[in-house]
């Protein structure tokens, strides 16, 4: 038993060396090597939210709108509306559920003076920031 314990230890570190001699050609070679930890096709089909917008700048309360698209995020996803108070992201009660082609659009009102930045999550996904100004 210890001797075919000892030949499959073996037997691995030997597939180690060659794999790393093969890996070392490869990245020499100049054959682009696939993301760390990822596939290709995961990156693919990596769910993400976009968000723009309607206004840079507002007067307190005035509406303006938020709309972007859900890329592989089913339809009827609801997305919320985050806004970074302090330190922390705080979800404001303006919700949406993405249409069939994956896009939504979200009417909000600030209140609170000065930059503000805001992000759409959901789908399990989180949307670059959002700046806008409230006079």
């Amino acid at each position: 038993m210890e001797r075919f314990r000892r030949a499959a230890a073996g037997a691995l570190l030997t597939a180690a060396a060659l794999a790393g001699a093969v890996g070392g050609a490869a990245a020499s070679s100049g054959v682009p090597a696939p993301p760390s930890g990822e596939r290709a096709q995961d990156l693919a089909t990596r769910p993400a939210l976009s968000a723009h917008a309607t206004a840079r700048a507002v007067a307190a309360w005035e509406e303006f709108r938020i709309h972007g698209s859900a890329r592989n995020v089913g339809p009827g996803t609801p997305v919320t509306l985050q806004q970074k108070q302090g330190a922390h992201w705080v979800s404001l009660p303006a919700t949406v559920r993405t249409a069939r082609s994956g896009e939504y659009t979200l009417r909000v009102k600030l209140g609170m003076k000065g930059e503000n930045a805001l992000r759409i999550v959901g789908g399990g996904t989180v949307s670059p920031v959002v700046r806008t100004d409230v006079g």
